[in-house]
């Protein structure tokens, strides 16, 4: 059987950062991802809605560098260029369906928030430079772990259904907890306080949709518009500008319907009923895009599990282990729910990885 001191679950933002952790320590580890891509819900894609260097955002786009020092960090010592948020210009208020939008002066985002040049993907793509191949797995499931007294015993199911196993001295699962707890089975169960709170904790991102409409040129600006409204009518409650560094022009819009909602309606006559909101708020030019971009959340087997289709709010930062019993020698938790700072959010994987990071190496070196 191979084996490996360290495997990493999931290559989104915190495992990463993670591999990026252990590489600098020397430090022997695998990167297992279920998806044939890095990232996570990191996702920047272009107008065909494929990975791209200068690319729309899918998933996670902003980020407050006053605010949240560990991922403004990271981002300088990548060297990666940002931009402010645009929020210059009036902004549009959408009350009911039988008055028309207001428009209203705008005085700027504050506190800012920035993107990256080339979409969040450039983190991603800068985290996985100095990644050898046989570190990184892709297309690789794990569906179980069972406890040894000599490690972790990892299987692993890759997409032409070959299953294989792995022995890790030390797990860091960089996963939601409830994506966790729903799709590995552990020998032993988990703690029931601990399989409790892992199924309690909400996915960032799981229940939600983004819209993405991209157009030849940004023409609310040149109408004195911010491209940010606010909607109680729908489908979209929260609309910004999408635009990105190099001037590819968007506006894109969380989609307030329910998972079901949207399920049920399709997505077809989901986009349909968003350009419809966008004429109403910025023009008849809003109704014809050179393309459209749709990403249900709620729909990624490998975000969401059948809890998260209902929004239950955000995760609460809690200082508490999230692993304990017998597990807690040889696991440790690093998705961005778990970190006791900015959690779900991108500063929160960062947080997360680093203290997961941490707490493995101690683990190891306690071991001799």
């Amino acid at each position: 059987m191979p084996r490996t001191s360290i495997a990493i679950i999931g290559a989104g933002l915190a495992g990463l950062h993670a591999s990026r952790l252990l590489r600098a320590a020397q430090a022997d580890f695998v990167l297992i991802e279920a998806r044939g891509r890095l990232g996570g819900r990191i996702l920047s894609v272009g107008h065909d809605g494929q990975p791209a260097d200068d690319g729309f955002d899918l998933g996670p786009s902003w980020y407050w560098p006053h605010m949240q020092p560990a991922i403004a960090n990271l981002i300088a010592e990548l060297g990666l260029p940002a931009f402010a948020q645009h929020s210059d210009g009036d902004v549009i208020f959408e009350r009911m369906s039988r008055e028309g939008p207001q428009r209203y002066h705008g005085d700027g985002e504050e506190p800012r928030s920035f993107r990256l040049a080339g979409g969040t993907g450039s983190l991603v793509r800068a985290l996985e430079h100095g990644l050898r191949p046989e570190q990184v797995h892709l297309n690789a499931n794990v569906t179980a772990m069972t406890l040894r007294g000599d490690g972790v015993e990892l299987s692993i199911q890759r997409a032409d259904g070959i299953v294989q196993t792995l022995l890790a001295a030390q797990v860091i699962a960089a996963v939601p907890p409830r994506l966790l707890d729903a799709t590995v089975s552990f020998t032993p169960e988990p703690d029931v306080s601990t399989a409790r709170r892992w199924r309690a904790a909400p996915t960032w991102m799981a229940p939600h949709a983004k819209f993405v409409a991209c157009y030849d040129r940004a023409f609310w600006r040149e109408a004195g518009l911010a491209g940010t409204a606010q909607s109680m009518v729908g489908p979209m409650p929260e609309i910004h500008d999408a635009t990105t560094v190099s001037g590819q022009a968007a506006l894109f819009g969380f989609v307030g319907n329910s998972a079901d909602q949207r399920a049920a309606v399709g997505d077809d006559a989901l986009v349909l009923a968003c350009l419809d909101q966008f004429e109403r708020l910025f023009g008849a030019e809003a109704r014809r895009p050179r393309a459209t971009l749709l990403k249900d959340w709620a729909a990624d087997p490998l975000t969401a599990t059948a809890a998260d289709r209902v929004a239950t709010g955000h995760v609460a930062p809690d200082p508490a282990p999230w692993v304990s019993g017998p597990w807690q020698a040889r696991l440790t938790l690093a998705g961005s729910e778990t970190s006791p700072i900015e959690p779900g959010y991108l500063a929160g994987a960062v947080v997360a990885a680093e203290r997961a990071v941490d707490e493995t190496l101690r683990k190891i070196g306690e071991r001799g």
